[in-house]
């Protein structure tokens, strides 16, 4: 396994994400979950579970990953970056002081296996980045079950960490938060360029890769930056990239307004401009939620919440009309 800390004078300093916390003997990292035991960097929440549920895998969000599927997702306690705006801030930014071990990884995979038209397991709701130990561990039992993996992810993290984590997760989706440094610097305490390279390099990898971000009215929706942004992610990343437009809603201690439908549609139609796959998501419009053939427009994927219809497509996920490759990870079964 890649190394994870080094002693840097009288502390360890973690080598899993840039921010390269130094810590005390008894103190933790930034994601609230990473302990200085005294030899070593220990993870506090390793089989500590938060959540525990089978979603579609369209609410990942990943919609050109086995579409019309389901996806066991875990998911456990902290996170390394401190997002004012995090949905789900009360497993991201809150540790509890009773960590219990509750579910086996045995039974993880066991609930994997027999549940109906599950592809496998999705590591989610906090950041999965800091729990790599377990996360590994679990993901090496189930790809030995043919089961696949999926990472939710902020991307925040180092190159040779991510690097092995790519022997063990088959699918990502990274949330880009917004495409300046000071919305990072300011908003999540952390920094852009390591997020971009680690897009980068998960494209090298061929592993399947969506991407997302999270719409927030006068922090992120600046029609120029998406221009930049969706410019940037088709010459470095691909214009077949997925990409997600999310709306946001105030929680946690960001209080503006919600996106309007209006201000999602024109950084959708900006964005489309560029790549071939863009969807518009916590959103009531019928636009950008279906899916068309890149080459042709034949529409392939109809979808309505989470309800997948697909159509037009053969067995190996290509456009019948003109045999585009749609989906490179499909099935009918």
């Amino acid at each position: 396994m890649v190394t994870l800390c080094k002693r840097n004078n009288d502390k360890l300093e973690c080598l899993l994400c840039p921010h390269h916390c130094k810590l005390d003997i008894g103190k933790t990292g930034i994601c609230g979950v990473r302990k200085n035991t005294g030899e070593k960097i220990e993870l506090t929440t390793y089989g500590v579970l938060s959540g525990y549920s089978l979603d579609p895998v369209e609410k990942k969000p990943l919609y050109h990953f086995f579409p019309g599927h389901n996806i066991l997702s875990i998911g456990s306690f902290g996170c390394n970056m401190k997002c004012d705006f995090c949905q789900n801030f009360h497993i991201s930014q809150k540790v509890p002081e009773s960590l219990i071990p509750e579910v086996t990884i045995n039974k993880i995979i066991k609930d994997a296996l027999s549940t109906e038209k599950n592809i496998g397991i999705a590591f989610t709701y906090n950041e999965p980045i800091i729990w790599f130990e377990y996360m590994k561990d679990v993901a090496e039992a189930a790809k030995k079950e043919g089961l696949y993996t999926v990472m939710v992810s902020n991307g925040y993290v180092n190159s040779a960490p991510l690097k092995e984590i790519m022997e063990f997760i088959d699918a990502f989706n990274i949330d880009l938060k917004a495409f300046n440094n000071t919305f990072y610097r300011k908003l999540t305490g952390a920094e852009l360029e390591p997020v971009k390279d680690s897009l980068k390099q998960i494209v090298r990898s061929g592993k399947h890769l969506e991407i997302t971000t999270l719409v927030i009215p006068g922090l992120n929706d600046d029609e120029e930056e998406m221009k930049l942004q969706s410019e940037w992610m088709a010459g470095e990343l691909g214009e077949d990239i997925p990409f997600h437009l999310s709306r946001y809603f105030p929680t946690y201690k960001r209080d503006n307004p919600p996106t309007t439908e209006a201000s999602l549609k024109k950084l959708f139609d900006i964005a489309s401009g560029n790549l071939d796959y863009v969807y518009m998501g916590n959103s009531h419009s019928n636009t950008g939620q279906n899916t068309s053939c890149s080459m042709c427009g034949t529409e392939v994927t109809i979808r309505s919440g989470f309800k997948t219809r697909l159509l037009n497509l053969d067995e190996d996920g290509k456009c019948t009309c003109c045999g585009n490759l749609v989906y490179k990870n499909f099935t009918f079964s």
